[in-house]
C-alpha cells in the first residue's frame, strides 16, 4: 500500500476529488496556500471530522473486489453517527486515473471507534485514507493523508487546504469504462478471466468455451442481423418471426452455453460481471460464423446490449453525464464479427411496463432498475443510439408484431438484399 500511495504523491494536488450528495456531485480539490477561497460544499456547516477512503491497488481483479465489499463493511463497522457518500479521485481528462471510494462524516462524540477502524484498513487492505480537519479559525479544512506503517498520520510533504473544484469537462467516471466497464478486444476480456481462475472455478470453464481470436472475426457468407433493445419491446417474437420468414438460424446473447455460470458472474464487481459477458459475445460470433456460411442469422441481443447497460450503469447522474457521441467509448470492438444489420426496438415506458408485468418473470438487477428508474432506462436508449460500426436501425415496436415484422422485413431486404 505505501508504494501505490508514494506513486500517486506526485500528482497528488492535481488530482480533484467528487462527492455525490443526493446524487449530485460535488468537487473539491487541494493547494498549497489558502487565499481566502470558500469552503467547499461537502465541508460545509460540518461540525464533526471528515475521512476519505479511496481502492488503490495495481491489482485489478483485487481493487474491483474490494470496492464492491467495502461499503458492505464500513456500514456494518462504523458508529451509527457516520455517514457514508460514493467519492471518486481524479487527473481531470486523464484516462485511467480514477480511484472509486467513499467519503465519510464522525459526527460522534469520540472518534476513537472510526479512527481504529480506518487504521486497520490502511494496515490490510487496499485502501488510502485521508482525515480532514477544519482550522480553529475562519472554517478553513486542511487535508491529511495517513500512512499505512504507524498509528499516526503522515502530512503530506507540505499542508494541503481544501478548496472547491470547477467540475471537470468529462464525468469522471468515463474516464475508466474502456477495458473496464466495457471491453474492446477478446484479449483484455480474457486476461480478467484468466486473473480470476483461482478464486472463480466457473471462471476456468468459461475459458475453456472461448474460440480463438480468428473463428470469432470470420465473416459468415450470409447475412447476419441482430434484434436488439430493452426486455418486453417484443426481441423475441420478432426474432423468431425473423427465423421462419427468412429460414435464417436464431442465436442468442449470451449463448446459451453460458447460462449455468450467468447467476455466478452477476454476483461478481463490474470488472468481473462485464468481462464475463465481453467473452459470451465471442462465444456467439463463432456460433454465428459456423451458422453463416449455410443461412442468414438472427442474433437476440449481442455487443450493443453488453455496451450500453455497461455504460448507463457505469456513469452516474443524467443522460448529460454519458461520453459524447462520437467518443471512442461506442466504437465496436475491431476484433469482433460485425453485423449486417442492428435493429434496435423501441416502446413506450407504460406499455413496456404493463408487458413485464404480464411476463411474471425473473428478472436480473438492472432489469429491475429499467422498470423504477427512468433515468437509467434513458441512458441505456442513448447509449443504444450512440454505438457505431454499425450503429442501430430503430423501429417502433407498439404497433402490431405482424406490422414490425413486416417493417423490419424491409429493411433487412433493403439492407442485406434478401
Amino acid at each position: 500500500m505505501a508504494r501505490r500511495t508514494m506513486s500517486l504523491l506526485p500528482h497528488w494536488s492535481s488530482r480533484v476529488s467528487s462527492v455525490e450528495l443526493n446524487g449530485t456531485p460535488f468537487y473539491f480539490s487541494t493547494q498549497e496556500k489558502h487565499r481566502g477561497d470558500e469552503v467547499p460544499r461537502v465541508f460545509r456547516g460540518n461540525d464533526g471530522r471528515c475521512y476519505s477512503l479511496l481502492v488503490c491497488s495495481s491489482d485489478t481483479i483485487r481493487r474491483a473486489k474490494f470496492y464492491a465489499e467495502l461499503k458492505d463493511k464500513l456500514l456494518t463497522n462504523l458508529p451509527p453517527e457516520c455517514h457514508l457518500s460514493p467519492m471518486c479521485s481524479f487527473l481531470p481528462n486523464i484516462k485511467d486515473s480514477l480511484l472509486k471510494g467513499y467519503f465519510l462524516k464522525d459526527t460522534s462524540e469520540s472518534w476513537s471507534p472510526t479512527e481504529r477502524l480506518l487504521r486497520d484498513l490502511t494496515q490490510r487492505d487496499p485502501v488510502l485514507v485521508c482525515s480532514y480537519l477544519r482550522g480553529e479559525t475562519g472554517g478553513v479544512w486542511t487535508q491529511h493523508l495517513w500512512s499505512d506503517g504507524d498509528n499516526h498520520t503522515m502530512h503530506m510533504p507540505k499542508d494541503y487546504y481544501v478548496v472547491p473544484a470547477e467540475a471537470p469537462e468529462h464525468h469522471p467516471s468515463t474516464l475508466n469504462i474502456i477495458n473496464s466497464d466495457v471491453f474492446y478486444s477478446f484479449e483484455e476480456a480474457y486476461q480478467v478471466l484468466e486473473k480470476c481462475g483461482d478464486i472463480i472455478p466457473d471462471a476456468r470453464a468459461v475459458l475453456e468455451l472461448l474460440p480463438s481470436r480468428e473463428e470469432a472475426r470470420r465473416k459468415p457468407d450470409f447475412p447476419v442481423i441482430v434484434i436488439e433493445g430493452l426486455d418486453a419491446t417484443g426481441k423475441t417474437t420478432l426474432t423468431e418471426s425473423l427465423r421462419d420468414a427468412l429460414g435464417a438460424s436464431l442465436l442468442r446473447s449470451p449463448p446459451h452455453c453460458l447460462s449455468p455460470m450467468r447467476a455466478r458472474f452477476d454476483r461478481e464487481p463490474p470488472l468481473i460481471r462485464r468481462a464475463f459477458y465481453a467473452l459470451g459475445n465471442y462465444i456467439t460470433a463463432e456460433q454465428i460464423g459456423q451458422e453463416g456460411m449455410k443461412t442468414p442469422v438472427i442474433v437476440d441481443r449481442f455487443w450493443h446490449s453488453t455496451a450500453a447497460y455497461a455504460i448507463a450503469t457505469a456513469v452516474s447522474g443524467p443522460v448529460c453525464n454519458l461520453p459524447a457521441e462520437g467518443s471512442e467509448v461506442y466504437c465496436w470492438p475491431s476484433d469482433l464479427l460485425q453485423p449486417s444489420l442492428v435493429v434496435c426496438l423501441t416502446l413506450d415506458p407504460e406499455e413496456r411496463r404493463r408487458r413485464l408485468r404480464d411476463r411474471g418473470q425473473g428478472k436480473t438487477e438492472e432489469e429491475q432498475e429499467l422498470d423504477h428508474n427512468q433515468l437509467f432506462r434513458l441512458k441505456v436508449e442513448k447509449a443504444y443510439q450512440r454505438i457505431s460500426g454499425p450503429a442501430c436501425v430503430t423501429v417502433d415496436a407498439g404497433p402490431p408484431a405482424d406490422l414490425v415484422l413486416q417493417q423490419v422485413l424491409l429493411l433487412i431486404r433493403g439492407k442485406c438484399h434478401l
